[in-house]
């Protein structure tokens, strides 16, 4: 089985191209509902995610996603400490769903910071998805009603996509010119063909 990556910068639209390839039967690990449900139940992290933010980093049993927020997305150290919290703990998650899922030739991990996270290593393929920076900002600002400097701080915490584009296998251009379905497409097929 291969695993390939998929990954992008925030509102390249990295979902709704995992969700194309959904379509098409492909399973879909996706990284962050997975570490949120991992960061949910699993007891050692949740006691190591309080020492490191604080008891307010959960609120009656709930992960406090805004609080969390804006404590990592303002400090890199933070962000980079909490990152090496959950990342080994969904690595072993992605490899029991790996294990399920292993009737399939290939298989997706959806991930904003597999490069950044070093995730990418234990990947075959790397598919990454581009949009144009004013795209993006205006697709997050609907998204999570937040403001252009929240935006801004967090694409100023991940990798350029410059950077982001030396490691991929693949690119997919998520602009209103080109196909989704079709760019997928093509991928599916050579991916079945390498696969086999």
């Amino acid at each position: 089985m291969l695993k390939i990556g998929l990954t992008g910068g925030i509102g390249s639209g990295k979902t709704t191209v995992a969700s194309v390839f959904s379509s098409f039967g492909i399973p879909v690990y996706n990284s962050d509902i997975r570490a949120k449900w991992v960061m949910h139940n699993n007891t050692e992290l949740i006691v190591s995610i309080k020492n490191l933010l604080g008891e307010n980093a959960y609120l009656n049993g709930e992960l406090n996603k805004v609080y969390i927020s804006e404590k990592i997305f303002n400090s890199k150290d933070l962000l980079q400490q909490m990152n090496a919290l959950v990342h080994p703990k969904v690595a072993e998650d992605f490899k029991l769903w790996c294990l399920e899922n292993s009737k399939a030739s290939f298989v997706i991990k959806e991930s904003a910071i597999l490069i950044e996270s070093q995730a990418y290593k234990s990947i075959d393929k790397i598919i990454v998805v581009n949009a144009p920076l004013a795209i993006r900002i205006k697709r997050v600002a609907l998204r999570d009603n937040i403001t252009e400097d929240a935006i801004q701080a967090r694409i100023n915490n991940q990798i350029s996509e410059n950077e982001r584009n030396k490691f991929a296998d693949y690119i997919i251009h998520n602009n209103s010119q080109d196909s989704l379905i079709l760019q997928v497409k093509e991928i599916i097929s050579e991916l079945k063909r390498i696969a086999v």
